[in-house]
């Protein structure tokens, strides 16, 4: 009897491991077969030209050098800005905060805004930062509105990285007499250093693929813009975090949606297929790094 119960036990755990590997490989199949796509269709239309040259309104022939650029300025941008601000709020909530309603309240206002749909908060940067305050449709509206898009998942990550150092960790910096500042910022930031980088970095995906929020903050148009005036303060400068910027994203949805170029669908599929591989280089050199961060710090990467 325990001899037959004992073989079927090991049957359904076979089969329920059969479904599971199934399950993942459909996923699998299906981010392949998408990836793929955009890849096969985009690829024949990208060339130097199509990435150094600027979007043109009306005739054939333009590429995608100024919407590119203003991805990476608006990425920079919100990193800058964003990660201070996680950083902060996740040691707070790891080493500071207590079980209150204080805490309470913070971690649920970070969820309710992580589960806000983006295009909800681009309006609300277009009727806060552009409206409100005035600053127009510009790279500082749009890394504003993707900053709040990007901060719970940075604060999140940083929570978690700082809990995943070992508490042993934390009593030694303790026994050694150092405040729990100092505990903070010589031992457990250090150890948490691999985490906290793989998080920004996949992130960093996010925020370069965002388009909704930078609809109605940082503006579907694209001025034309110098790449030697170094001037942040000059309307045509490419420092500029004032003057509109359409990323690549915003681009690419408008090409889908109004584009009157006779090569629209030729320059959609290849935008879409630089910002494929894009993310997916940021998406593997954050795990290359991580991995990287963890054998120079004496840690392990399963």
């Amino acid at each position: 009897m325990k001899k037959s119960t004992n073989v079927t036990a090991q049957r359904n755990n076979r089969w329920a491991l059969l479904g599971i590997k199934a399950m993942v490989g459909v996923v699998v199949l299906i981010l392949i077969a998408l990836l793929g796509d955009i890849l096969i269709t985009g690829l024949p239309h990208v060339s130097w030209h199509f990435l150094t040259s600027p979007s043109k309104d009306f005739g054939a022939g333009g590429g995608i050098a100024n919407q590119l650029f203003n991805s990476i300025y608006i990425l920079v941008l919100t990193l800058l800005i964003s990660c201070p601000i996680a950083l902060g709020a996740g040691i707070y909530l790891s080493e500071f905060a207590r079980p209150n309603f204080l805490t309470s309240v913070i971690r649920t206002i970070i969820e309710v805004l992580s589960s806000l749909p983006s295009i909800v908060i681009g309006l609300f940067g277009y009727l806060i930062l552009v409206i409100k305050f005035q600053f127009d449709f510009s790279i500082f509206s749009g890394a504003i509105a993707v900053m709040l898009v990007n901060l719970p998942l940075l604060t999140r990550n940083t929570e978690e990285a700082l809990h995943a150092v070992l508490q042993t960790q934390r009593e030694a910096g303790w026994a050694l007499g150092l405040s729990k500042w100092r505990t903070i910022s010589r031992i457990i930031l250090p150890a948490a250093i691999p985490g906290l980088v793989t998080g920004v970095i996949l992130s960093a995906g996010r925020i370069f693929g965002e388009a909704a929020a930078l609809i109605y903050t940082a503006g579907q148009s694209a001025p034309l813009i110098s790449y030697t005036n170094w001037n942040p303060f000059s309307p045509t400068s490419f420092l500029n975090p004032m003057r509109p910027a359409e990323t690549l994203a915003v681009h690419i949805w408008k090409l889908n949606t109004d584009g009157i170029t006779p090569d629209a669908t030729q320059i959609s599929s290849g935008a879409s297929a630089v910002l494929i591989i894009v993310i997916l280089i940021i998406i593997l050199g954050s795990r290359w790094l991580g991995s990287y961060l963890y054998r120079k710090m004496g840690g392990t990467k399963s």
